[in-house]
């Protein structure tokens, strides 16, 4: 259990390293339960290193990575999954040939009773059944079950990974550029779905470099620079303006800065 106000999933002082890049450099991350937390930052900053960390695909070489208070060192990717963290990659990772129900329990397919079930013969109905209660709870409305996800709209087929996400996290889902592709109509309602999660008490930290769909969608915003977390924002406060000038460093220097550092010896 966490405590009111203790973080559910926390970084401190994470590195990495990739020979002699450090891709992290004492990076800090907090994420709370029941909020959407927007990761961003400039293409080379550290997210998805960052990501792949709290997610258990990369193990840091220095820092602590904190789960509801207590440290924690995943093994793997199954390792976050079993203890509750789940990740949504931009690709998916959906199976095109196969319908709804059978993508959500892609992996952890359920078996018929008794013998059958010792011969692996899968249990479809009641796969069915299951992937329809949990597609309502987050009001995905698909029309027919039976189709393969490869007929879908992108964003039918990103309310499916999301959907596979929630049925198995109960902590924390990591959620990479969600709406890439996605049309406008599309687009809202796989926010109202983030939405939706969050409301259910599970941390959803959102990757984007879409800027005001993380002021539309989150709670709070934390910005990585060179490996480092530089801003932690409340979205509610925060505009587009403050949110590049944290990203790229323009915050950091005074209004004048570019006036007081010309010399009569340099061009303008």
């Amino acid at each position: 259990m966490v405590s009111p106000g203790e973080p559910l999933l926390e970084a401190r002082g994470v590195v990495k390293r990739f020979g002699h890049v450090r891709a992290l450099q004492g990076a800090d991350f907090t994420a709370h339960p029941g909020e959407v937390v927007a990761l961003i930052g400039d293409n080379g900053a550290g997210k998805s290193t960052l990501v792949n960390v709290l997610s258990g695909v990369l193990a840091p070489d220095g820092g602590e990575v904190l789960l509801a208070g207590a440290p924690v060192r995943f093994s793997g990717p199954q390792d976050a999954r079993r203890q509750g963290v789940e990740t949504v990659y931009q690709d998916l990772s959906l199976a095109p040939d196969l319908d709804a129900a059978a993508n959500l329990y892609l992996g952890r397919e359920l078996l018929r009773s008794g013998l059958l079930g010792r011969l692996g013969v899968l249990d479809r109905a009641a796969m069915r059944r299951e992937a329809v209660g949990a597609f309502a709870e987050l009001g995905v409305v698909l029309k027919d079950l039976t189709a393969p996800v490869a007929s879908l709209s992108g964003g039918q087929r990103q309310s499916v990974a999301v959907a596979r996400a929630v049925a198995f996290a109960n902590r924390v889902i990591f959620m990479d550029e969600p709406t890439a592709a996605l049309g406008v109509v599309q687009r809202a309602r796989v926010l109202e779905t983030v939405r939706r999660v969050a409301d259910r008490g599970i941390c959803v930290v959102l990757i984007s470099h879409n800027m005001p769909e993380v002021l539309s969608v989150s709670d709070r915003i934390e910005v990585l620079r060179l490996g480092r977390r530089v801003a932690s924002l409340t979205a509610a406060d925060t505009t587009i303006e403050e949110l590049v000038g944290a990203m790229t460093g323009s915050l950091d220097q005074p209004a004048d800065a570019p006036a007081s550092a010309w010399s009569p010896e340099e061009p303008r």
